[in-house]
């Protein structure tokens, strides 16, 4: 690996602040389901698993996805709640944990949708907008006008509380194919009614009212973030915005509503999204939604590492690469803040290294390490 590019990462390093959120660098910890939370329920490990990537530098802590007070909304057993005493008990001891190693952190919160994750089924239906988890592919069931509502007002309620338990920011999980983006996508929103239609704005209605909710429950000043992804694990190459007037159309209105930043999801953070517009050089998702709506965003996507995450799930580990790519674009100003995923699972010193220029002690990613909360 060339030893040049650790003497330009001071780019990671510099100071962000927007609304109440300041943080001391721009490295932000991805959202990972780890699926560890006997019960629902957050405990000491979950609190020492954040804590301990707090501890060596991380800017941002966003905890892996944890669901809304539906009755299906989540797809393993082990996938920690955002509502009730007991887990808001057990998140206020991750939170405190790692505020005291001086850290950052919000919750992901999520509805799972109609998606799968192997053979476990909850005890009621699966919902989404209209029994799909993707093309053609029936599951579950379709959600009525109170459904939708009681989901809206659920997102609210477990934002408000992230807010209450001293939490940083609170991220809304509109990607990959669960709930929020199965609106989004016409693959999977059929709807006839208000909450459907044949264009990406009319299909965004949903994710703009659970928006403006949770802006009601938390506050002007309270940062929402929202991951947005193109792709679904439903199918990679899908798209909902070809162009970027229809991101456009995407975006605007949910910045409009109240989301203070936007976490732009790709399988390779260095894949320009409209080669065609700039080039093989040009903008990546996260670049395209800054220019756009002028809002700070987050970009991910196999930082460091030699393969995007799906390999991960097929047992497959990946290798060390170097970060000149990620530099570039941040001394570049295309993107605010940067999530590194599966490098700082594997290895909770990943940031102290990169600062450090210890490039050659960064780790290979090996998959066995999403079987351990360490």
């Amino acid at each position: 690996m060339t030893t040049d590019i650790s003497a330009k990462t001071d780019t990671l390093f510099r100071p962000f602040s927007y609304k109440s959120l300041s943080l001391k660098n721009r490295i932000v910890m991805a959202p990972m389901t780890r699926g560890m939370a006997p019960e629902g329920i957050p405990g000491a490990a979950n609190a020492d698993y954040y804590a301990k990537r707090a501890a060596h530098e991380v800017g941002l802590i966003l905890s892996e996805g944890t669901v809304i007070d539906r009755p299906a909304s989540r797809n393993l057993p082990g996938i920690p709640f955002f509502h009730g005493d007991a887990a808001l008990a057990g998140w206020k001891g991750v939170i405190d944990a790692v505020h005291d190693k001086g850290g950052k952190m919000g919750p992901q919160l999520w509805h799972t949708g109609s998606t799968r994750a192997g053979a476990w089924e909850p005890e009621a239906p699966v919902e989404s907008p209209s029994g799909l988890v993707g093309p053609g592919d029936p599951r579950g069931v379709a959600m009525s006008e109170a459904d939708i509502e009681a989901t809206i007002a659920a997102f609210a309620k477990s934002a408000k509380a992230a807010k209450d338990l001293g939490f940083d920011v609170a991220e809304l999980h509109g990607a990959h194919g669960y709930l929020i983006d199965q609106f989004f996508w016409s693959g999977t929103n059929l709807r006839a009614d208000a909450w459907g239609g044949e264009t990406i704005e009319a299909r965004s209605r949903f994710a703009v009212e659970v928006v403006k909710a949770v802006r009601a429950a938390v506050g002007p000043d309270f940062p929402i973030i929202l991951r947005l992804s193109q792709w679904k694990q439903q199918d990679y190459a899908a798209k909902l915005a070809v162009d970027p007037a229809e991101m456009e159309r995407w975006l605007q209105p949910l910045v409009d509503a109240g989301v203070d930043i936007l976490h732009c999801s790709q399988r390779r953070f260095w894949e320009p999204e409209f080669p065609e517009v700039d080039g093989e050089d040009g903008l990546n998702f996260a670049g395209w939604a800054k220019k756009i709506t002028g809002v700070p965003t987050i970009s991910v996507g196999s930082v460091g590492l030699s393969s995007d995450f799906g390999g991960a799930f097929a047992g497959q580990g990946s290798e060390v690469t170097p970060l000149d790519k990620l530099v570039r674009r941040m001394e570049n100003d295309e993107f605010d803040l940067i999530a590194v995923g599966r490098a700082l699972l594997g290895d909770a010193q990943w940031v102290e290294k990169v600062k450090a220029g210890a490039m050659d002690r960064l780790q290979n990613f090996d998959a066995a390490a999403l079987a351990e909360l360490v």
